[in-house]
């Protein structure tokens, strides 16, 4: 295989999150007074951390969100997680094909430790990643698009950065590979083409994934 590690993105990469969490992401904001509509969601705040959230708002609105706005806001991910929430297709078949073949790899995401716990248990993907291949937002001071995550992801799994690959379907997500100096595929399963410009190539079915890394 032409890399040492594999950083698998977490939200809309291995588990079917994305419509889930923004579309409530959507109500919420809306319910507080700033009128977000799922589109807008998947536009402003695909693939990032909670504090770019709090960071929009506070910039187009001068408002601060309420204290307990993570809080509320999880605990209806996580109920809707509990009845909704599926791996993303492939997904399953690729952790079982690099696991077979020795190939090491991780989950980087913008989400909580918290989140990706709850996401992985609840889709059963929890067997494929104990806690040393699980790296959060939460870890560094910075999220996507700052490489920071990324590099604390291969830094702690021992391969330099131009040995990683990333998979991603987020154009933050594709902006923090480029800064930290790894290849980037960009997953177009939900995202379109067009907005994932600088990965390194595109691919719509994750089942494809192990091919395209040898």
């Amino acid at each position: 295989m032409r890399y040492d590690l594999v950083i698998f993105d977490n939200d809309g990469v291995l588990v079917d999150s994305e419509p889930i969490s923004n579309g409530l992401l959507a109500a919420y904001l809306t319910e507080l007074g700033h009128p977000t509509s799922y589109e807008e969601s998947i536009r402003d705040y695909m693939g990032s951390a909670m504090h770019r959230v709090h960071d929009l708002v506070h910039e187009r609105t001068g408002e601060r969100l309420p204290a307990d706005f993570d809080d509320v806001f999880h605990a209806r991910v996580f109920a809707a997680f509990e009845r909704e929430l599926r791996p993303v297709a492939g997904a399953v078949q690729v952790l079982e094909k690099l696991a077979a073949d020795g190939v090491p790899y991780c989950v980087a995401s913008s989400g909580s430790h918290e989140r990706i716990r709850v996401g992985h248990r609840t889709t059963g993907l929890d067997r494929w990643f104990d806690a040393g291949r699980v790296f959060s937002s939460q870890d560094v001071g910075r999220g996507k698009p700052a490489p920071d995550l990324f590099l604390h992801a291969a830094e702690r799994m021992g391969v330099p950065p131009g040995r990683c690959v990333v998979v991603e379907d987020s154009p933050l997500g594709v902006q923090a590979a480029n800064a930290a100096g790894m290849d980037v595929y960009g997953f177009t399963a939900m995202t379109p083409a067009a907005r994932l410009t600088g990965a390194t190539r595109l691919f719509s079915d994750l089942g494809d994934l192990p091919d395209l890394l040898v």
